[in-house]
């Protein structure tokens, strides 16, 4: 058995670090809370690179004392709690002890701090293991961090940092949703010396989510505010024509700490039932405030999630509340019931006597005076010749009833005399084929008063060959379009060749592999009208990075307007498309392979745009149209497949045709 050891302190400081820590956003997330806690009235974060070379928060909180600063980096120092009784009653946002220390341990620190009734503050150093020593400096009321290098001492978890686009969207969500918890407080957030959002502390919360996520967002909110329970549930929720392709607009706040709850997520969803598409969610902003022994919030790290001691009752308070915003706005109607004591039991039943058969005089049945006299049968009547069914130089009739052979035999005549349908067999090659005698059988001109069973000799047995020839890789000459079916399936000829297209898939198929091997920005028009799409930070940071890529695609943005992407021109063929929607996934796509985006990612986002762009079923189209794009098709053999792997076209010879009608052997 391997030795055991106690590990040294820098060790275990780091890998205690790596449980809070994880990136920029973490660092800003557990000061910007300190602050918070300390009272502060604003709040000023400032990164640069993402937060992996420069952060900086300044409050003007209460501060603290010169001899409480080094007291402040050591792992389980706080002001906060003080013995175990106080984790029942958690108000403030921090209460572990744990923030300054991990942050010191893994970059390079300095503090200044001063309090109000000081008339110095304190300066102070500390980078890993190394601490410097208190000293007096000037500055003003309350705190300011600068951290610089962070991961210096770790560079396995520096190698593993996303770009700095990455890290920058996610600090700026944290601090748009902290800002968001607390309206009363003034927030500025600066990223490489620009100034992203601020808002300006006076305690409305809509006027916070304008500055976050912009007046349009904000314009399609309703009020709710509502208590069940002593839970009260206020803030904003979005109306159902204003939802959203994700749900990364879903914010929940406990006590004003911002959480991730399955819990809240299905009480909203569940509140929005019926109302949105699908494939859309509702967006949100809600504040719920409840008692603190009601909740535990030490069961993550980062305090990112809480647990509810009665789940269903929360779940309860956010779906009532949810309704009677939605009712008040009139964008749902109450039906009410009728109203009934439903403690003072069930009514006894009234049954109405009716008698079972109407109250008609019942004939009375007399014996007959005279026997009655037996039935005789009667004859059946002759059953008459039928009509032949066409008429012209050459009639002839048809048999008035053939009884069918064997199985074995011969196939099954039908009845024609009586107009009883032809039965219908199908082929090896799926394709109807009446079930009857070939053409030369010579049918007699009257009906026949007792026909015989018909022998029909076997036909020899037609060898199993598929009609079909799927996938044909070959072009195909002179292609002639001669028709549409079910207005998505283009009928062409070429040669001796019947060819079946799917027109959708076809055109889908172009589209991606023009988006694929050509530069789209030839095909770019500008638009009277820019389009504004509202987007996270992540993506919106992701596309902005990726300016290059979205001119080779023939698309141009105005970023200008965070958080809107302007679109100001996009190819010509995605015209009378919902570009909002077109924008929105797009956006996402490059979000998700937003580190050196590999080709799959690519083609995934082509095969959305493709499939939005191409034509549809039921689509009317021009027969100059389907010719254009079954010649495209059938010259072209790399369109065999959609992007989705559904096959775009198939052919059957004319020797196969034939073999269905029986006219080839």
């Amino acid at each position: 058995m391997p030795v055991i050891n106690v590990l040294d302190k820098a060790v275990s400081e780091l890998i205690a670090a790596g449980e809070v820590i994880e990136r920029p956003s973490s660092v800003i997330k557990e000061l910007v809370e300190n602050s918070i806690d300390a009272g502060a009235r604003h709040v000023t974060v400032e990164i640069k690179d993402g937060g992996t070379s420069f952060m900086r928060i300044v409050d003007d909180g209460c501060g603290m004392a010169r001899e409480d600063v080094p007291t402040a980096f050591l792992r389980h120092a706080t002001s906060k709690i003080s013995e175990k009784d106080d984790l029942d009653s958690i108000l403030t946002l921090g209460f572990r002890g744990e923030a300054l220390a991990s942050i010191a341990a893994v970059a390079k620190v300095t503090l200044m701090t001063k309090r109000p009734e000081d008339e110095y503050g304190t300066r102070y150093e500390i980078a890993g293991t190394e601490t410097g020593e208190p000293e007096e400096c000037g500055c003003p009321n309350g705190t300011t961090l600068v951290i610089k290098e962070l991961f210096f001492n770790v560079p396995a978890r520096r190698k593993f940092m996303k770009r700095d686009s990455a890290e920058g969207a996610a600090v700026s969500q944290i601090v748009q949703k902290i800002a968001i918890s607390h309206p009363e407080i003034a927030f500025r957030f600066l990223k490489d010396n620009k100034l992203i959002f601020h808002t300006d502390g006076t305690g409305s919360l809509l006027s916070v989510i304008r500055a976050v996520y912009g007046r349009e967002f904000a314009s399609g909110l309703i009020p709710v505010d509502a208590e069940t329970d002593g839970i009260r549930v206020h803030g904003y929720a979005v109306r159902p024509l204003y939802s959203r392709p994700n749900r990364s607009f879903q914010t929940f706040f406990v006590n004003s700490r911002y959480v991730r709850s399955r819990a809240l997520t299905t009480a909203l969803e569940s509140a929005y039932d019926n109302l949105v598409m699908v494939g859309k969610f509702p967006a949100c902003v809600l504040m719920l405030e409840m008692p603190p022994d009601t909740l535990d919030v030490n069961i993550h790290p980062a305090k990112a999630e809480v647990r509810f001691s009665d789940e269903k009752r929360v779940i309860n308070a956010v779906y009532f509340a949810l309704k009677n915003a939605m009712l008040t706005e009139g964008l749902i109607y109450e039906l009410k019931a009728p109203e009934r004591d439903w403690y003072a039991g069930a009514p006894e039943p009234v049954y109405e006597q009716r008698p079972l058969v109407a109250e008609t005089p019942k004939p009375v049945l007399q014996a007959p005076a005279q026997p009655i006299a037996p039935v005789q049968p009667q004859p059946a009547p002759e059953k008459p010749a039928a009509a032949p069914l066409l008429s012209g130089d050459m009639p002839f009739g048809l048999p008035q009833e053939v009884t069918p052979a064997p199985p074995v035999q011969a196939p099954r005549v039908s009845a024609f005399a009586e107009q009883s349908p032809p039965k219908v067999a199908v082929s090896s090659g799926d394709f109807p084929v009446i079930d009857a005698s070939d053409d030369t059988e010579e049918f007699p001109t009257e009906p026949q008063p007792a026909p015989q069973p018909v022998s029909m000799p076997v036909p020899p047995p037609i060898p199993e060959e598929p009609p079909v020839q799927e996938l044909q890789t070959e072009p195909f000459p002179d292609v002639k379009v001669v028709g549409e079916l079910f207005a998505n399936y283009i009928l062409a000829q070429s040669g001796d060749t019947f060819i079946i297209i799917d027109k959708h898939a076809a055109h889908e198929r172009v589209i991606f592999e023009r988006l694929r091997k050509e530069n789209c920005s030839q095909y770019r028009q500008m638009l009277l009208e820019p389009c504004r799409v509202l987007l996270t930070t992540d993506d919106f940071d992701a596309m902005e990075a990726q300016t290059a890529l979205l001119e080779r695609l023939g698309f141009s943005f105005d970023f200008s307007r965070r958080p809107y992407a302007v679109t100001t021109g996009a190819p010509i063929f995605f015209d009378g498309l919902d570009l909002d929607e077109i924008v929105q996934e797009l956006a996402h796509n490059l979000f998700l392979g937003k580190i050196n985006p590999q080709s799959h990612v690519l083609d995934d986002m082509l095969h959305e745009m493709a499939c939005k762009s191409a034509i549809k079923a039921n689509d009317k189209n021009s027969i100059e149209e389907l010719q254009a794009l079954a010649e495209r098709v059938c010259n072209d053999e790399s369109i065999r497949h959609c992007p989705h792997g559904r096959p775009v076209m198939f052919t059957m010879s004319k020797y196969n045709l034939e073999r269905q009608f029986r006219r080839r052997v």
